[in-house]
């Protein structure tokens, strides 16, 4: 049995497209200016890292270096990073056509105009991890149909609008996660059929469009953990027979409907903990860990009230089953009644045997 909590899986970071992680890029980018400098190369405190190949060229901005007012035209790699800049200066990315990956991190950035990406169509990857957005301009993907992956991290947004995306055509990763989202509109996913991730962990969401999920064809990651949901809804997940990976956690789940899982059957790992489970319909369990590949990384149903009476029969038959897949089992343990409280579920699933 698995004693190691989940936590660690659950930040795990997209690949960027052709499958390279988009930190890899920045390892690569770091390693080349170690070597530029073993070669006698210097750089002002004001200049910014500038790294040249056949590939085109790989610029990174932090201060004190100035931002450069016009890019190389091969320019396929830009960072401008721990600015203090409410807007980005006016046609920074003019001329830069070839552009395949923009960094933006920790900027403090409030508003981003609509015409800032029109000059790059063959952009991949948008990263804005922390910044101040609390809201996006229509129109500001129109010519981002090449976009893979989308970075919104921690920011401060309260709402979202389907048509705030609108345009992106080829996104294959969607991080909202670390917001302040209480709600989502209708149809907010129902263009993105390449959708591979999801995040929209560490907001305040209640609950969840019944149609969020019926646009993407291969879901393979859900994050969900660390929100306010409190209900499982049965038809939620059904588009997605393909999701791998499901993150529940930290949230105040006290009901999951019956069938909510069915057709999950290339599912890698669950994680239900931390939540307020007292019982589960029976036959939940059903579909899943039936097959080799099943929950092989596991699942995590630790820190929930659980009542082990015969309600909770089923849970247990299926828990001795899969113990062996199991996370935090000395975590996972009865809230009642009186004669099994603090008992584990796995001790208490042998007794009934």
């Amino acid at each position: 049995m698995r004693r190691a909590s989940m936590s660690s899986w659950s930040r795990q970071r997209p690949q960027s497209p052709g499958g390279v992680q988009p930190h890899l890029s920045r390892t690569l980018f770091l390693l080349l200016l170690l070597a530029a400098s073993a070669w006698g190369v210097t750089l002002s405190p004001k200049d910014c890292q500038v790294f040249h190949s056949d590939n085109g060229t790989s610029i990174s901005c932090q201060p004190p270096a100035e931002i450069p007012s016009h890019l190389p035209a091969d320019t396929v790699y830009l960072a401008v990073e721990f600015f203090n800049l409410t807007h980005l200066p006016a046609g920074i990315l003019q001329g830069a056509s070839k552009l395949r990956e923009l960094h933006l991190s920790t900027n403090g950035l409030e508003g981003l105009s609509p015409e800032l990406l029109q000059p790059v169509p063959q952009l991949r990857v948008l990263d804005l991890t922390r910044n101040a957005l609390t809201r996006l301009l229509p129109g500001l993907f129109q010519a981002s149909a090449a976009l893979d992956t989308l970075v919104l991290k921690e920011n401060q947004l309260e709402v979202l609008e389907a048509s705030w995306l609108h345009g992106l055509k080829a996104l294959g990763h969607l991080d909202l996660s670390g917001n302040r989202l209480r709600k989502l509109p209708p149809g907010l996913l129902a263009n993105f059929t390449l959708l591979r991730t999801l995040d929209l962990g560490e907001n305040q969401l209640e609950t969840l469009p019944p149609d969020l999920l019926r646009g993407p064809l291969q879901l393979e990651r859900l994050h969900l953990e660390g929100n306010r949901l409190q209900v499982l809804e049965k038809d939620l997940l059904v588009a997605q027979p393909d999701l791998r990976y499901l993150f529940l956690n930290c949230n105040k789940l006290a009901r999951v409907a019956a069938g909510a899982f069915q057709g999950l059957r290339q599912l890698d790992m669950l994680d239900l903990s931390n939540n307020s489970l007292a019982s589960v319909p029976e036959g939940l369990w059903a579909s899943l860990g039936q097959s080799n590949r099943d929950l092989r990384d596991g699942f995590d149903i630790s820190s929930n009230p659980w009542i082990c009476d015969r309600n909770l029969s089923d849970l247990l038959r299926w828990l001795k089953a899969q113990k062996d897949k199991m996370f935090s089992p000395g975590d996972t343990r009865c809230a009642g009644p009186e004669a099994v409280k603090g008992q584990p579920l796995l001790a208490v699933a042998e007794w009934a045997q």
